[in-house]
C-alpha cells in the first residue's frame, strides 16, 4: 500500500501528476509546492497531501530534504478486512491541503528520516514508518486532534522563521513572546504544549542544526560558523555540539570532505 522515500526536491520549478494519494512531509530546508493552484510552503513542521490525479509544482532550496509517501488508492483490495480501516485513512485526501504537525508528529517523521539515511536498502522497514505516519497523521486530522495553527495565537513555522534570521545576535524569550504577542508567562505555557521543549532548547537546537549545515556546505571557518549562527566563541559551539549532537566540528567537515 505505501512505498516511501527520502527526495531532495530540484530548485528549479517541476510539474507533474500520478495516480495516487502522496503525503510530501518537510525534514529539512524549505520547499514550495503547488497543487491544482492551492500553494504550500514547506518546512520541518508541515507536510502537504496531494490527492490522486492532482497536478503539482514543486521545487526546494539547496538544503531541501522531503519523505514522500505515495499512497497505493487500489490497495487493499474491497475485499480484505483492511479496506473499511484504508478508506478512513484516505479520506484525508479530499481535497490538497497543508497540515501543521504538532511536536510529537514532527518527532515522528524526523526519526523516521533519520532511519531511511541510515538504512536506504530496509524497504521493509521504510514501509512500516510510513505507514505510521501515515496513521498517526490521519487519525489527528479525520478526528479532529490536531493543533489547528494559530490556536495559541503562535505559529512553529513563524517562530521557526524568525529565529533563523536572528540567529546571528542574541534572541530573548521576551522579545519571541512579544513576536508571537503573547505575555512572557503565557509564551512559556503555550510554547510548551505546542512544540514539546523550553523557548532555549528550541534555539539552541536551531543554532546547532544551522551550524552543522554550514559546516557541513560551506568551507566557512568554525570561528565564522560560530559568529553567524549567534555562539560566543568557536569554543562554545565546539562544546554545545559535543554535548547535544555528539560530533565536533572537525568531523562535519571532514565526513563532508571524504563525501
Amino acid at each position: 500500500m505505501l512505498d516511501a522515500r527520502l527526495l531532495k526536491l530540484p530548485t528549479a520549478s517541476h510539474q507533474h501528476r500520478h495516480e495516487h494519494h502522496q503525503i510530501v512531509v518537510g525534514v529539512q530546508g524549505e520547499a514550495d509546492l503547488s497543487v491544482d493552484g492551492t500553494g504550500s510552503h514547506l518546512d520541518t513542521w508541515k507536510a502537504c497531501l496531494v490527492p490522486t490525479e492532482a497536478r503539482h509544482d514543486y521545487c526546494g532550496n539547496h538544503q531541501n530534504h522531503v519523505l514522500v509517501i505515495n499512497v497505493d488508492p487500489s490497495n487493499p483490495a474491497i475485499s480484505t478486512p483492511a479496506h473499511a480501516d484504508y478508506e478512513r485513512m484516505v479520506r484525508v485526501f479530499e481535497r490538497p491541503r497543508t497540515i501543521h504537525m504538532d511536536s510529537r508528529m514532527q518527532g515522528l517523521v524526523q526519526f523516521a528520516a533519520g532511519e531511511f539515511d541510515r538504512s536506504p536498502g530496509n524497504l521493509a522497514m521504510h514501509g512500516h514508518l510510513a505507514a505510521s505516519i501515515f496513521y498517526c497523521m490521519a487519525d489527528r486530522m479525520v478526528d479532529r486532534k490536531a493543533v489547528p495553527p494559530n490556536r495559541h495565537s503562535l505559529s512553529p513555522a513563524a517562530m521557526q522563521r524568525y529565529i533563523k534570521t536572528n540567529l546571528h545576535r542574541k534572541v530573548t524569550v521576551q522579545e519571541l513572546a512579544s513576536e508571537a504577542c503573547l505575555s512572557v508567562s503565557r509564551f512559556h505555557e503555550v510554547f510548551r504544549e505546542v512544540l514539546g521543549t523550553t523557548p532555549h532548547q528550541f534555539l539552541l537546537q536551531a543554532r546547532l542544526n544551522q551550524a552543522i549545515a554550514l559546516l557541513a556546505s560551506t568551507s566557512l571557518s568554525v570561528s565564522e560558523i560560530s559568529y553567524r549562527v549567534g555562539f560566543s566563541s568557536q569554543s562554545a559551539l565546539t562544546n554545545a555540539l559535543r554535548k547535544h549532537k555528539g560530533t565536533t566540528p572537525a568531523r562535519l567537515q571532514v565526513s563532508e570532505n571524504v563525501a
